[in-house]
């Protein structure tokens, strides 16, 4: 059920941009994950989607979506939906989307969605982060702007998710112990390349398929990173197709070994898990660092 204030505000909001008196004919809930409720809105304006939350639990989290979803949008890469407006009523956040109607995948699907992709990451920076900060699931996101890709990914992605970890008592001084070993060695490891723009969070649950058959990006967590970020994150949770991966490669070849520092990278997202979940987690972080025998 949509909160009544909710309701009134967005009304409110579409009539104005419609210049017309708009009505919430119907709301269907649609699934959300566990931090938003959403809804599907079949307005006398048309269709929409909306999501709300609770304001105070997630400051600003709307408004940094909203501009994640609007610097996908201007890479012109991938349809992302259209942000229509966000928002707070009597203590609820709320975004209201772009209605993207489902179908059949194209025949190369894979492909395209691959080459659409390295087109997203050939957007360029001289920084890596961003000019704010956003959410990765329900946790903040620190994008404080770094030169270098090591410092980056230690000090704003690696070392407040051990932080925060370690304090919930989920990891150890040990583990942590392996990780400096990890930072020691990252420049021998990772190649440099320049910031690329990134989704932030890409896996196989962050992609719709649009009415025209391709893919459509959802729920980003956008900053400017190593674009191996991305690629690995494609491999957590079942993995994109191996047409993905070729028609990627060969739009914007990747480095040598690719493939094998996509633990390294995961690392992150893993944390972020741990910190959300605990569990078995933990585990798969020990796993990665210990096929790098540190």
């Amino acid at each position: 059920m949509i909160p009544v204030e909710v309701i009134k505000e967005v009304e409110h909001r579409i009539s104005a941009d419609a210049g017309m008196k708009s009505v919430i004919k119907q709301s269907t809930a649609v699934t959300g994950g566990c931090i938003n409720y959403c809804f599907h809105l079949d307005t006398s304006s048309g269709e929409f989607f909306l999501k709300y939350n609770d304001a105070a639990a997630y400051p600003k989290m709307f408004d940094a979506e909203a501009k994640g979803l609007q610097l996908l949008h201007a890479a012109n890469a991938l349809r992302v939906p259209a942000v229509h407006f966000h928002g707070e009523a009597s203590g609820f956040s709320f975004l209201l989307l772009e209605w993207i109607d489902g179908d059949r995948r194209i025949k190369n699907f894979w492909e395209d969605f691959g080459r659409s992709i390295a087109k997203l990451h050939s957007v360029k920076n001289q920084e890596f982060g961003l000019d704010h900060d956003n959410y990765i699931g329900s946790l903040a996101q620190s994008n404080k702007k770094h030169s270098d890709w090591k410092s980056f990914f230690i000090s704003e992605r690696i070392q407040p998710q051990l932080k925060l970890a370690h304090k919930k008592g989920l990891i150890d001084k040990a583990l942590i112990k392996q990780f400096e070993g990890l930072f020691n060695r990252f420049d021998e490891i990772i190649p440099k390349e320049q910031p690329s723009l990134l989704h932030g969070d890409l896996w196989n649950g962050n992609f719709l398929v649009g009415n025209s058959g391709k893919a459509a990006l959802i729920d980003p967590a956008v900053y400017f990173g190593h674009r191996e970020m991305d690629l690995s994150m494609t491999k957590l949770f079942g993995g994109f197709d191996n047409a993905f991966y070729d028609a990627y490669e060969e739009e914007f070849p990747l480095q040598k070994n690719f493939q094998s520092r996509f633990g390294i990278h995961n690392l992150y997202p893993l944390l972020v898990h741990v910190n959300l979940f605990g569990g078995g987690y933990v585990q798969q972080v020990k796993a990665v660092l210990g096929n790098l025998k540190i």
